[in-house]
């Protein structure tokens, strides 16, 4: 419900491991502006996520990919004026860090992420990967004072590389996906979300890293559950195989539009029939010129 273990004090990116410790489950939904964001509040999220999946949901786009840093900071600032709670009452706020802003080198990861937290009231950045390369920025970046939560497994960014396929189910794929995890704990992540990979992977990862695992696609044995909140109220066309909606909500909002579309029509006032103009009056014709006296 957005509280620290504490209670009086604004939920902190590092409570979340406590909330491990305690076995209470964490539960993140997405938001991308106030309306999205009072609702996921009201409902008792402890972390409400940024994602760039608004990309797809809100702007349209195909990928996750065209949406920019500049896009991501409006939609963040909207979803914090969203939250109606007092501090100590709100939930965790999290920003995706979009394609290409902390793929450039440490510098330049750097300012991005810290604009995300000087400009937006989100408290950490969340980006995806666990190459060599993404562990050393997790690293310049909490080093930097900027909490980060990690993501592998099915990583929308690379959807030209990985596709939105199962990851993770050899042997082999999954000793790496373990590795990077552990190296991106070590460089100080704070969480981790696993998305879309077997659930047996991401239950031993639970018990053997420090961190909270929070799943999505990846099983009940995690440490919590991230949803796209769109794709749980049954909004987006298409639904991921590991998130079944819990109500129709594009339908009934169809149904529920249309019906007070066709009702407008049906109380319009019947048409009245043209008024005809008044019929004109006869042509008068002049008097004859009074005759001429001599």
């Amino acid at each position: 419900m957005g509280l620290s273990p504490g209670g009086s004090v604004p939920l902190r990116p590092g409570d979340l491991i406590q909330f491990k410790l305690d076995g209470r489950p964490i539960a993140m939904l997405t938001a991308w502006d106030a309306l999205s964001a009072a609702l996921v509040e009201a409902a008792g999220a402890d972390v409400v996520l940024v994602g760039d999946s608004l990309a797809m949901v809100v702007l349209g786009h195909a990928t996750t990919l065209p949406v920019t840093l500049e896009e991501m900071l409006q939609h963040c600032r909207a979803v914090g004026r969203g939250l109606g709670r007092p501090p100590a009452r709100q939930p965790l706020l999290v920003c995706d860090l979009p394609f290409l802003s902390y793929q450039c080198g440490l510098d330049g990861a750097v300012a991005a992420a810290g604009a995300v937290l000087k400009h937006s009231p989100a408290a950490a950045v969340k980006l995806e990967g666990g190459e060599p390369e993404t562990v050393a920025v997790v690293d310049r970046l909490v080093r930097s004072g900027i909490p980060v939560m990690a993501h592998l497994g099915l990583t929308p960014q690379s959807v030209h590389r990985l596709g939105y396929r199962r990851q993770a189910t050899d042997p082999i794929s999954q000793e790496r996906l373990r590795r990077a995890a552990l190296n991106l704990e070590a460089a100080g992540s704070f969480a981790l979300v696993l998305e879309h990979v077997p659930a047996d992977l991401a239950g031993s990862l639970r018990r053997e890293l420090t961190i909270p695992v929070i799943g999505i696609g990846a099983g009940d044995d995690c440490d919590g559950q991230v949803r796209v909140t769109a794709d749980l109220l049954g909004l987006t066309e298409r639904q991921p195989p590991f998130c079944p909606p819990l109500l129709a909500g594009r339908s009934l909002a169809i149904e529920a539009l249309g019906g007070w579309v066709t009702g407008l029509a049906a109380s319009a006032a019947p048409t009245s029939p043209p008024i005809s103009p008044p019929p004109s009056a006869p042509p008068t014709t002049p008097p004859a010129p009074a005759a001429p006296h001599c």
